[in-house]
Parts: C-alpha cells; sequence; structure tokens
C-alpha cells in the first residue's frame, strides 16, 4: 500500500557488509525498528580510532532500564493458599505456586532470602514461537492482554516473539533479566543455579548471568546430550546436545563430587588379590619432592625383598608402618618397587563433574516418565528425571530447598521427591509454574486439563503416590506432598478514597480492610510473607471466643481473625486477646475492622503490655 523504504533498504545492505553496526532501536512511536550505530560505522570506515561513546564490555538492548525498574517495581499482590489442589497441606514442606513467576519472586523475597540452595530452570527458549510471559506492571494482567488484543475468548494468550521482531532477542533478555536478579537473592551464600538452553541465547544469556551472578562466580557450562537421533535440526547439522549454565552466588559454593563412574572404576582399579582382598584398588603414591622444608619425611625403609630405600614420604615413620602393618602398601610385583598406599575403589571420594554429561538420560526417557504416569503424552518436550537428580547431587545436600521457577512439567519437583526417597533426605521443592492455556488440540486437552499448572500439580501427585509405594515399610519417612499456592490481587481492600468521592451506598465498601471473598487463611498468607516467614510453618487453626485464631509454629505467629460468618455477631476481641497473650507469642495481627471501638483497641494494647510485653502486636 505504499512505495518501497528506502532508508530500511539501505540498512539492511549495510547490514550484509557490516553486521557489527546494525542495532535494535525505538522509532518516534515507540515501536522496534532496526538502526545503524554511526559512531560503530564511522570506525569501519576509518583507518584509526574514532573518537566516539566511553566503551565498556557489556550486553545492552532496548529495554533493559525497564527490566531492571521491573525486577524492584513493587506489586499489590499475594499468595492465596488452594487447599484443595494440595497434598498432605498441613504437613508438607513443599509448595507449588501457580502463576507468574515474576510476581511469585517478588512475593518470594523476604521468606525465602538467601535459603534457597539451589535452583535450576529450563525457560522458554526464544523459538520465535508465542511468548507467554509479558511484563506490564501499570495495569492488571488481564487487563493488558485484553486491551492490547492478546487473548482469544478462550484465555489463551497470544503474545508472539516471531524473528521479524526487531527486538527478538530484547523481549527475551527483558523476560529473563529481572527474574535473573530476584533469583539471586533468593539463593543462599553457597548456592547455585543451573539454566538449561539451547544455542539460539545461549551467548546472551551467558552475558547478563555474567552480569547478574558476577563474572568470578562462572562454574562452567555444560553440554548434556538430550537425545541421539541424528535428524538435521538446523542448516544441516544434527542437533543433539543442550547447554546447561551453571553458576554460584559467592565463592562459598563448591559442587559436590560425583561417584567414580564404572568405567573409570575398570580402568583405574585392579582386580583383588589375595594380599589385598576387599575388592577393587590402586597405589596411590606417597612420596613428595620438596624435602623437609615442603612438609615430608625423611627416612629409609626395607622392601619385602630385603632392598633399603630412601625417599621424602608423605608420612611420619609412625604412620608408614602402621600402612606396612596393615597390609596397605604395595610393593611392586617383585616386592622391590617403591611403596605407594593401596586405596580401595569403595574408599574413594569420587571424582569431579565433567562438563560434557552423555549418559544422564534423555529427552525420551523423560517423555517415558510421563508415559508411565499418565498413559498419554500430556507433555511433548520432558527433562529426564536423571538429570535433575545429577544435579540435584551436586549442588544440594539432604536438607536444601530447591527450586524451580519455570517448572513446565514439574521434573524438579518429581527428582527432588526421588532423591528424598533414594537416601532418606528432607529436601524440599518450591516450583512455579504459570496457568498457561493449553493448546485446545493438545493431548492434554484432550484428556481434560485446562492449563500447564494443573498437569503439573497432576505429576507430583501421581510420582508421589508411585514413589510411596517404591518405598514399602519407609513410605512414611518420605514428604511427597505440596501445599497448593497461587498468585492473586491483595487481600486488603482500598479503602483510600477521598471524601469528596464518597457517596451513602459505598460507605459499607470502604468499613472493611479485607476483601469479603477472603477467609482468614488467604489473610494469614499474607502476614506470612509480609513479616518474612517460611510458608510451610506448621499451622493451627481453633476457635476463641467466636474468633479465629491461627497460630503458627506454636507462637511464631498468631492471627486473630472474626469469622465471615460472624460478621454481625456481637464479639469481645478483649477476651480472645487475653488468651493469646497468656500463650506469649513472638508475633500476633489483629484486624482494624475487628475492634469494637477505640477504647477496646487501648484495652487489648494493654492487655499484651502486661502479659507479653515482648510480643510484636500490629493491626491490619
Amino acid at each position: 500500500m505504499t512505495s518501497p523504504d528506502l532508508t530500511q533498504a539501505n540498512i539492511d545492505k549495510i547490514a550484509e557488509l557490516f553486521p557489527s553496526v546494525v542495532t535494535e532501536s525505538s522509532d518516534v512511536d515507540g515501536n522496534p525498528a532496526r538502526a545503524v550505530d554511526f559512531d560503530l560505522l564511522r570506525q569501519e570506515l576509518s583507518d584509526h580510532i574514532v573518537d566516539g561513546p566511553q566503551e565498556r564490555y557489556r550486553l545492552d538492548w532496548p529495554g533493559k532500564r525497564a527490566a531492571a525498574f521491573t525486577a524492584n517495581a513493587p506489586i499489590a499482590k499475594t499468595l492465596r493458599p488452594v487447599r484443595e489442589e494440595s497434598v498432605d497441606f498441613d504437613n508438607t514442606k513443599n509448595l507449588f505456586i501457580e502463576g507468574d513467576n515474576l510476581d511469585a519472586l517478588k512475593l518470594l523475597q523476604e521468606s525465602y532470602l538467601g535459603k534457597v540452595k539451589l535452583i535450576y530452570i529450563d525457560p522458554p527458549y526464544n523459538t520465535g514461537n508465542d511468548f507467554v510471559y509479558e511484563d506490564d506492571f501499570a495495569e492488571s494482567n488481564v487487563d493488558y492482554l485484553e486491551r492490547s488484543g492478546q487473548t482469544l475468548a478462550s484465555g489463551e494468550r497470544l503474545v508472539a516473539n516471531p524473528e521479524s521482531n526487531g527486538r527478538f532477542h530484547s523481549d527475551w533478555l527483558s523476560m529473563m533479566y529481572p527474574r535473573l536478579r530476584l533469583a539471586r537473592n533468593l539463593l543462599s551464600s553457597d548456592g547455585f543455579i543451573f539454566i538449561s538452553i539451547d544455542e539460539g541465547e545461549q551467548a546472551a544469556l551467558r552475558h547478563i548471568c555474567d552480569e547478574v551472578f558476577g563474572t568470578p562466580n562462572y562454574v562452567t557450562t555444560i553440554m548434556w546430550r538430550r537425545k541421539r537421533e541424528t535428524s538435521n535440526d538446523s542448516k544441516n547439522v544434527a542437533i543433539q546436545g543442550e547447554y546447561i549454565l551453571v553458576y554460584a552466588r559467592s565463592a562459598e559454593g563448591a559442587l559436590a563430587l560425583e561417584p567414580l563412574a564404572e568405567d573409570y572404576v575398570a580402568a583405574s582399579y585392579r582386580d583383588p588379590t589375595s594380599e589385598f582382598p576387599e575388592g577393587r584398588w590402586r597405589g596411590v603414591p606417597i612420596t613428595v619432592s620438596k624435602g623437609l622444608k615442603g612438609g615430608g619425611y625423611d627416612y629409609s625403609v626395607v622392601t619385602p625383598s630385603g632392598d633399603e630405600i630412601s625417599r621424602t614420604w608423605a608420612y611420619p615413620r609412625e604412620s608408614f608402618e602402621r600402612l606396612a602393618s596393615s597390609g596397605r602398601l604395595y610393593w611392586g610385583a617383585n616386592g622391590a618397587g617403591v611403596p605407594q598406599r593401596v586405596m580401595y575403589a569403595h574408599e574413594s571420594q569420587g571424582q569431579p563433574t565433567t562438563n560434557y554429561w552423555d549418559a544422564t538420560g534423555s529427552n525420551k526417557e523423560g517423555k517415558k516418565v510421563i508415559l508411565d504416569l499418565f498413559g498419554e503424552a500430556v507433555f511433548d518436550t520432558v527433562k529426564p528425571v536423571s538429570l535433575l537428580q545429577r544435579i540435584i547431587g551436586l549442588a544440594s545436600v539432604k536438607d536444601s530447598i530447591v527450586m524451580d521457577f519455570f517448572a513446565g512439567s514439574a521434573t524438579t519437583a518429581h527428582a527432588v521427591l526421588a532423591a528424598n526417597a533414594i537416601d532418606g533426605g528432607t529436601r524440599r521443592f518450591i516450583v512455579v509454574q504459570l496457568d498457561e492455556v493449553v493448546s485446545q488440540d493438545s493431548t492434554a486437552a484432550q484428556n481434560g486439563y485446562g492449563v500447564v499448572s494443573e498437569i503439573s500439580r497432576e505429576r507430583i501427585r501421581r510420582a508421589g503416590v508411585k514413589l510411596k509405594s517404591d518405598a514399602g515399610v519407609l513410605q512414611d519417612r518420605i514428604d511427597v506432598g505440596f501445599r497448593a499456592l497461587r498468585v492473586d490481587t491483595t487481600n486488603l481492600a482500598d479503602t483510600s478514597i477521598t471524601a469528596d468521592e464518597l457517596v451513602q451506598t459505598a460507605l459499607l465498601d470502604v468499613v472493611g480492610s479485607v476483601k469479603p471473598d477472603r477467609t482468614g487463611e488467604d489473610l494469614l498468607f499474607q502476614v506470612l510473607l509480609d513479616w518474612g516467614l517460611e510458608l510451610t510453618m506448621p499451622i493451627k487453626k481453633e476457635t476463641i471466643d467466636g474468633f479465629e485464631v491461627y497460630d503458627v509454629e506454636e507462637g511464631a505467629l498468631i492471627l486473630c481473625t472474626r469469622p465471615r460468618e460472624a460478621r454481625d455477631l456481637s464479639l469481645s476481641l478483649s477476651r480472645a486477646a487475653a488468651a493469646i497473650a497468656e500463650r506469649q507469642p513472638l508475633r500476633v495481627v489483629f484486624l482494624d475492622e475487628d475492634f469494637a471501638d477505640d477504647a477496646e483497641r487501648i484495652n487489648v494494647g494493654q492487655v499484651f503490655s502486661e502479659r507479653s510485653p515482648h510480643t510484636e502486636v500490629k493491626t491490619i
């Protein structure tokens, strides 16, 4: 409908000659567009250094400043418990959160700051398909998606990110950047993050991880062989592997050693003999070359053949003699060699992991697990449990918190449960999955599933049942449950309306501080978040003088609220408060609207001042 855009045609020609000078930018209307960096172009056409903006080693893209701002922007949201979707809600230490992971990461900042030992994520790869993470905080997600035409009547999100988009890479980076910054806050000082990625954004991801976690904390990039087929995936190259980027939170982090591989044991250790009956063994040198100054010990020893050998040894003479008397020295085939200490294979502490993982399962094996659990392939691409178990073994201990905020098929949660079933550990998982609508013609939809998070929870349930069954008499020791939570708007009502805006019919709407559709347990979890307490702490609910009382971990926090069905009843908060004060809790929370008048508020404050002065009292 228009004449050719000659400017863009010229930019295309320049891009072909000098690809490094073409960048992503925005036009006067804010639309994404390709542009030429003229400072770089001048340098390309000059035979000397051209003065320009200060150079630094960094990765920039349109929207980076907004992405950084997004990470710090507050949100008026909370996490609401969903008991009907949970498993063993009252006893489990695991969490499944449904909703946008950016919201979830923000809400978890206080409760889990510096507590997560391992984060594994498998984020959506930048393939040009629909892009379901679109961040906009000026309005609600629903309003934003409806306004911008990115939802169908069925609720499917249609945020596309095709390669023709001028911000193809920028959009993906802007999605990842704030999430990684928030994730870093949750890692413990000795924690690690493992990130699966394909080669499309591997280089860019490495740059932003260097910035977020620090270049010195880069550990390695693992190449994982995810499939063994040799079909041509891209440009006549069979893509069989994926990358896993590994970063430590700080220098305190150290990956565990891995068990010796069977082929390594066979190659390095000798078969047992009558002289060394405890199994495979190898000789470990016990001489040193630095002399006494370097910490060695100079003395002579006599071999079984009668020869005398003088060396600088790693052990004092007494230790050497103990090794000899216990049959733990190997003197060579003829008994006349320099002695070595006998190291049995079962005594080895293991070996460092490598950066190439060839025998750690495949996506085909991951899909088979889904078929075994569901009977049909309700997930298309699934990481194998064995891959996550290997990562868990390297970067966590038996009581660690393991997190995955792109949960997808919930392989990470499954792997945590499986690891605990094997070694009796008490690892806990926190997984987050968006309530992304499944395709209407997918196998999942045909089996009655509406959103991905629904399938994820069901996978954990079924895996837990199987693991408990396989555990036999030890099944009661395995925690295969989870508390299901959902990201939602705040529980508190907006009562900040000005006097001139207030009309008679709206008076009742601004009296209560809590939204009418929210329960006491909803409010409790928001209080836990506000006070930075973990969301899996044990909760005991009881009724005192008509009020609902939630006691968290025997007095760590007590919430007292009037039940919704008793809003019109005349109840005395003073008596309930007195009973609570006798328990001397650390923290207690009341609702402002539950006080009959100012006199009762003052009376309750006096009760705690006299009976439990150390209690921190809050009214909302």
